[in-house]
């Protein structure tokens, strides 16, 4: 088998979705993904209900977590425990344009401060022996586009940083809303491209507007990975294909085959005090296009919540795609 570099393929940190249960079920698609936590904050790990935000399936590996912080002493200590809790890599986010994150000094207005950040992950780096990396926009609001982008990547390559994530997004941080920051600011991945050209000894991944399998192809002609992100939450089938278009391995598990596979799953997460609903609202869009999907996502949108709730009603909503097709 080829030797792919590490970040060929990753699902990407998604506030709200990629959780443990969305984390499990991308992992029965492919085996080959790098996956990426939510975004979890440094005060949340150490003051916070650790076990809430660093709980995960052994499965899930190889998996990262995302941390956001800026105090590099607090971030040094947070990837100690993640790499205690057994997390594969730990990556910074300088990315995320929300104004709750801006208020805590983090997130995409760390563009603003390259020496900070290289402080913070370099000190990241001495504190474990697992791979650091950060994610990051092209830019921020007026900051000088390529010239801004390739100074902040210089500056963590002086840390020690060889992974580098690129959202091929700026981030405008005044004026416009998280959502639309995923949207409005236009995609330039030449931007990301080139800096594959002039940084050849680094790894760099590219984020932002890529929907298949086909597009991934045609980015890995110009950089080492790509990671998608609400492409694979809302079509998660198209995780099927990563192992065998990208790595040359055996197509993944049909969506019948995945939902038979999540029963035990959610059997033993229910067991452990879980409500269903939780787990299926990842699940909604396993059957995109199929006859029957609609009454799938209807199935479980209405009965997931109720109360003793269990996998019976996914199979419930299984039987009424089958029947449809």
């Amino acid at each position: 088998m080829p030797d792919y570099p590490p970040h060929r393929f990753c699902t990407a940190p998604l506030m709200n979705w990629s959780d443990r249960h969305c984390r499990y079920l991308w992992r029965l698609f492919s085996k080959r993904a790098v996956l990426y936590s939510e975004m979890v904050t440094t005060g949340a790990i150490l003051f916070g209900d650790r076990a809430q935000h660093l709980q995960f399936d052994a499965s899930e590996q190889p998996l990262a977590l995302q941390l956001g912080g800026s105090d590099p002493e607090a971030l040094a200590r947070c990837a100690r425990i993640a790499e205690d809790w057994g997390y594969s890599e730990v990556n910074l986010n300088c990315g995320c344009p929300s104004d709750r994150v801006q208020s805590g000094r983090f997130g995409a207005c760390l563009m603003m401060e390259p020496e900070l950040v290289a402080d913070c992950l370099g000190t990241m780096r001495a504190a474990v022996s697992i791979p650091v990396t950060v994610k990051h926009r092209i830019g921020i609001d007026d900051m000088e586009d390529y010239a801004g982008l390739t100074a902040f990547v210089e500056a963590q390559s002086r840390a020690g940083i060889g992974t580098f994530i690129v959202h091929a997004r700026k981030a405008w941080l005044n004026g416009l809303s998280p959502k639309e920051n995923r949207e409005i600011p236009p995609l330039n991945h030449s931007m990301v491209h080139q800096l594959k050209r002039d940084f050849p000894e680094l790894d760099v991944v590219i984020n932002g507007g890529i929907n298949t399998i086909g597009e991934c192809l045609q980015h890995l002609q110009q950089v080492d990975g790509v990671m998608l992100g609400r492409a694979a939450y809302q079509t998660p089938t198209l995780l099927a294909e990563v192992d065998s278009a990208l790595f040359g391995g055996c197509p993944g598990p049909s969506p019948a085959q995945v939902v038979e596979r999540m029963l035990p799953y959610i059997e033993q997460q229910l067991c452990h005090g879980g409500q269903l609903n939780h787990i299926s609202r990842h699940m909604l869009g396993l059957f995109q296009g199929v006859p029957g999907a609609r009454r799938f996502r209807r199935h479980l949108s209405e009965n997931a919540h109720k109360a003793g709730a269990g996998p019976e009603v996914v199979e419930q909503a299984l039987a009424m795609v089958t029947r449809a097709a």
